[in-house]
């Protein structure tokens, strides 16, 4: 196993810092994918209103009938 650490220290450029192992930032200061038009299949332009009928049937649960 510490062949291993050393071969991806050696990968490493000289003056790169390695990644931290553990992170204690908050999570929740981060911007998701979900957070955004993007991450829910919106379009590029933002604004939801370009939505049509078929766009709203194709979103119906199953449970809601056919």
């Amino acid at each position: 196993m510490a062949e291993q650490q050393q071969k991806k220290q050696q990968e490493r450029e000289p003056g790169e810092k390695p990644k931290p192992k553990l992170v204690f930032d908050d999570p929740f200061d981060r911007q998701t994918s979900d957070d955004t038009d993007q991450g829910w299949g919106g379009s590029e332009g933002g604004g939801g209103g370009g939505r049509g009928l078929d766009w709203y049937l194709s979103q119906r649960p199953p449970h809601h009938g056919g």
